[in-house]
């Protein structure tokens, strides 16, 4: 915590003393203000109004984060969701698909979560153009899936790329090889907001470039951006302009966000009439997903809660998989006509997530950032729907990739179906060690990706290598000690097995 955060909430715990803090609250804007405005002196003229727009509503933001105090949800407050609130999928599916179809698909809009990188897996340049399967990208497979929707029902459903500063160059690059494809794609970029010196609490950018000691001052603001700079790039107005009445928000690296009819049909033709601004997409939590936003009932709204904000006497409580059963997969629903409304008259509420780094000279920087999901509760007849674990699947780890690559999956236009070959529905936990983070060195430890149809556990540690056609079963457990390495041999079978340092077999 900075030095003025503690001086700040000091002067609020003195009686008397909520001047004294207004006033430093009040300096402090002064000065922010001023350094943004010095930082907008440095943009070139064709920049000038992008950057003010970006810097204006940085500073929103940061007027904010100065007023709210820790966490954001009192506890106390927090209730289970009403029982109408969160559907089942079965009960949506149930209703079946109208005759016309292709008349509901051409009000709909897919929008990709564009703006990461590719640098915790080891890659260089946009995350989505990392091969997972068959040498396709995650962009060449959600290009396959629309232009699939297009030609099947013939529609015109466009797709929405939303990039960083980051990604935008690397996948414009892209973007001319799908220009024979039957989809339109658009782009658009989030916004660039300066990091925040954590003692200070001041700007670290110096002007608006990337280069020198500028290139780490610079972050895009997490997805929850989305509204204002869809609103910004213009193409709200457009699309809503065109007859388009939803969009389908979901994050690129999760091979499960297909389009689902279904859920567009319920959203389209509402069973009550009554018509539905957001639908979020949640699915049970597994072990492997205690820390996963889930679904609440607060004030009267449905409210997205995420482990950052909850008290840490109630983090237990929050992780319990048999209290908060569901957790946001960050496949959204929502309508256009109310995100303009919204915007225009400044009411979308997003809890500020504060995402504290340290840059590569040592500099402890803070990030003003918010999520998509959590403006549900500024939407009118909000509903969660309790979708299949299939349509989340999200590639954050080689451990992922793994699965996405084996044969647990069978790949049709562009999308990912478990195999009917598996005999449970479940996916195996796999986890990899420090050998295989990078893709390049993942990829050279596998001479084949091993079948893993009955798999259950599978956990790599140390220098291990794959020969072809080797098979996994049960739980599998290698480990190569430090300085020694194991390679199983082509053909091998491993059923309920550990194999240590010495290439020694065991029984499990």
């Amino acid at each position: 915590m900075s030095r003025f955060v503690q001086d700040l909430s000091k002067a609020m715990s003195q009686d008397g003393a909520s001047q004294f803090q207004e006033v430093i609250r009040q300096e402090l804007e002064l000065s922010v203000k001023k350094e943004l405005e010095k930082i907008l002196t440095t943009a070139p003229p064709h920049e000038f109004e992008h950057t003010k727009k970006d810097l204006d509503g940085f500073r929103k933001l940061f007027h904010r984060f100065l007023q709210e105090k820790g966490p954001s949800v009192d506890w106390g407050k927090i209730q289970r969701p009403p029982e109408d609130s969160i559907q089942p999928y079965e009960k949506i599916k149930a209703r079946g698909l109208p005759d016309n179809i292709s008349s509901v698909l051409n009000k709909l809009v897919v929008v990709k979560l564009n703006g990461g990188l590719g640098t915790s897996m080891g890659c260089k340049g946009p995350k989505s153009l990392i091969g997972v399967r068959n040498e396709n990208t995650f962009l060449d497979l959600t290009v396959q899936q629309i232009e699939h929707l297009n030609k099947t029902y013939n529609t015109d459903v466009p797709l929405v790329l939303m990039n960083s500063f980051n990604t935008d160059e690397d996948t414009k690059k892209i973007l001319q090889k799908y220009n024979h494809c039957r989809v339109k794609i658009y782009t658009f970029n989030q916004s660039r907001y300066p990091r925040i010196n954590k003692e200070s609490l001041l700007p670290v950018a110096k002007n608006v470039s990337f280069s020198g000691e500028n290139t780490e001052a610079w972050y895009p603001p997490g997805h929850g951006d989305i509204y204002a700079s869809f609103y910004n790039s213009g193409l709200l107005d457009t699309f809503i302009g065109e007859g388009k009445e939803y969009i389908f928000v979901s994050n690129i690296d999760n091979l499960g966000a297909t389009v689902d009819l279904y859920i567009l049909n319920h959203l389209m033709n509402p069973p009550n009439g009554k018509p539905c601004e957001f639908v979020m997409e949640v699915t049970n939590k597994t072990r492997a997903d205690v820390k996963g936003g889930t679904l609440t009932q607060y004030e009267g709204k449905l409210r997205l809660v995420e482990i950052a904000q909850v008290p840490k006497a109630h983090v237990d409580e929050f992780k319990s998989v048999s209290k908060f059963k569901i957790f946001n997969t960050n496949n959204l629903w929502i309508s256009l006509a109310a995100v303009k409304r919204l915007q225009e008259q400044n009411a979308i509420d997003m809890e500020i997530i504060v995402n504290p780094k340290t840059l590569d000279g040592g500099l402890n920087v803070i990030q003003l950032e918010t999520a998509v999901g959590a403006a549900i509760k500024s939407f009118e007849n909000s509903l969660g729907i309790n979708v299949p674990r299939s349509r989340f699947l999200p590639v954050k780890t080689t451990s992922d990739l793994l699965l996405v690559m084996s044969n647990l999956y069978s790949l049709n236009a562009g999308s990912l179906t478990m195999s009917e070959k598996r005999e449970f529905p479940t996916v195996p936990l796999v986890k990899l060690g420090s050998s295989f983070t990078k893709v390049q060195d993942y990829l050279r430890r596998f001479e084949s990706i091993p079948d893993m149809l009955e798999l259950d556990h599978l956990t790599v540690s140390g220098d291990v290598t794959f020969g072809k056609n080797v098979s996994l079963k049960g739980t599998v457990i290698i480990i190569a000690n430090h300085g020694d390495r194991i390679d199983i041999p082509p053909g091998a079978v491993l059923e309920n097995k550990i194999v240590s340092g010495n290439l020694c077999i065991l029984d499990h």
